[in-house]
């Protein structure tokens, strides 16, 4: 692995697998299932909790790991850790709802309705929050007594590997395994095995399809958390100062723009349009850019050259299409060419139809678009075949709290869209090519398992014959 902000610089070194090595993690988490599913829930809290606080112990070796690897800023990875063990321990908190029994009971006799676990559960892990979205995937599935198989993901595998490592050694053996290698060897082992029950897939709307596609062999449950291209609309209503552009310009740049539901359209009332852009680009400028180890960087790279490349296009795309196109920010020092950096970049003068408007572009660009009336601004926003989030600002909030009803995404923010807005305990999942199940909170534990139905209920039909 190299430094995606420093490529001269190698970071560390992983061993992939084949499908051989899926069918060894596979069984072992098969073998492991009976008994973990018949612990308690309690103690399974109990061992989530340890694997918490093993985290918590090497928070800053992983910090700076997970900042060497995927580029992000020292702050963002910090937080990326903590969050990860809180999502564990959030879990670990949920134990009463595991061991939950609904029990009916009256003169035709008793019904008892009850969640049991799957069994092995396939977790396959995008690049951009590895260690976060790892857990939030890993720690209901755990919690609810299945056992698991973790495919790294390519490109930001190490601190990971690191953080799976401690929670296998916190509970019983075989119930958690790590496997590594392409989407098209290991993640296709894994899909269409015949004894994994589920998938969890955060990552991609293409990745996605392939997915539901070849997990259909033998009807597995998915849970995915797919692509967005999220609208931020700013009303009439806004008040137009610091406080807003800042937010909006944190949401849009943290991570360098690979975080799933960043604000990736921002569409302004026409009343605001001028003086919106020109604030939102000096607060841009602002941003420095550089290695994520220095404490005065803002902003990192973008995480590999695949991803630099899609950016870029679009970048190219736009200009060709004679848009005005601004690259932003401060370079830190050095040579950008060492890393795969890119400039904030603001894009105005785009149609609706242009393709950074349509896709999800995963990186620092943004393009602002003005609207006239709010029914415009709902029409744009939900011209797209995804959604996941968008956002609403306005000094009414009730009103916005009611126009964000006709959005059509899973979540919809007020006065709000970054990462922070969502949390562990909210469900969390999108609309249409956005995805499929909804992850994070009590849901997460839900669709991690299936429901059994006791019952010795007399039959009503028989009863009236009698």
């Amino acid at each position: 692995m190299r430094n995606p902000a420093v490529l001269t610089e190698t970071v560390g070194h992983y061993a992939t697998g084949d499908r051989g090595t899926v069918d060894a993690a596979v069984d072992a988490a098969a073998r492991a299932f009976s008994g973990w599913s018949a612990v308690s829930p309690r103690s399974r809290a109990e061992a989530l909790s340890e694997a918490a606080a093993a985290i918590d112990d090497e928070h800053a070796e992983l910090t700076l790991l997970l900042t060497r690897e995927h580029g992000k800023v020292t702050a963002d990875a910090a937080a990326e850790i903590t969050n990860s063990a809180r999502t564990l321990r959030y879990y670990a908190g949920l134990a009463d709802r595991v061991a939950h029994e609904r029990v009916t009971e009256d003169f035709r006799g008793r019904i008892i309705e009850r969640r049991v676990a799957m069994g092995v559960v396939a977790v396959i892990v995008p690049w951009n929050y590895p260690v976060l979205l790892a857990t939030l995937m890993v720690a209901p599935a755990l919690m609810a007594g299945n056992s698991v198989v973790v495919k790294l993901p390519d490109y930001a595998p190490l601190a990971l590997s690191l953080v799976l490592r401690h929670l296998a050694a916190a509970l019983p053996s075989g119930v958690v395994n790590v496997v590594a290698g392409t989407g098209e060897e290991v993640g296709l082992a894994l899909t269409t095995h015949r004894r994994v029950r589920k998938v969890s897939f955060t990552g991609s709307t293409a990745t996605g399809r392939t997915i539901m596609r070849d997990a259909s062999v033998n009807l597995k449950n998915l849970s995915l958390e797919l692509g967005g291209n999220d609208p931020a609309v700013i009303l009439e209503s806004a008040s137009l100062n610091s406080i807003m552009v800042d937010e909006l310009v944190r949401g849009a740049f943290t991570s360098t723009g690979q975080v799933c539901y960043a604000p990736k359209r921002l569409y302004v009332h026409s009343k605001h349009f001028s003086d919106f852009v020109e604030a939102f680009s000096d607060a841009a400028n602002r941003l420095v850019v550089g290695d994520g180890r220095d404490p005065d960087v803002r902003m990192g790279p973008l995480n590999n050259a695949p991803q630099r490349q899609v950016v870029t296009d679009l970048i190219a795309t736009s200009l060709r299409e004679g848009a005005q196109v601004r690259e932003l920010g401060q370079f830190s020092g050095g040579d950008m060419s060492d890393g795969y950096f890119v400039r904030p970049t603001v894009v105005t003068g785009l149609s609706h139809d242009s393709p950074l408007m349509t896709q999800e572009q995963f990186g620092p660009v943004v393009p602002i678009m003005p609207f006239d009336t709010e029914d415009d601004a709902i029409a744009m926003a939900n011209d797209s075949e995804y959604g996941l989030a968008a956002s609403i600002w306005s000094d009414d909030v009730d009103h916005a709290f009611d126009l964000g009803r006709r959005i059509e995404a899973g979540s919809v923010f007020v006065n709000i869209h970054r990462v922070g807005a969502s949390d562990s305990s909210m469900p969390f999942g999108g609309f249409k090519q956005s995805g499929i199940g909804r992850g994070h909170g009590v849901v997460a534990l839900e669709e991690s398992t299936e429901i059994q139905v006791l019952a010795d209920r007399v039959d009503m039909q028989q009863q009236l014959k009698d």
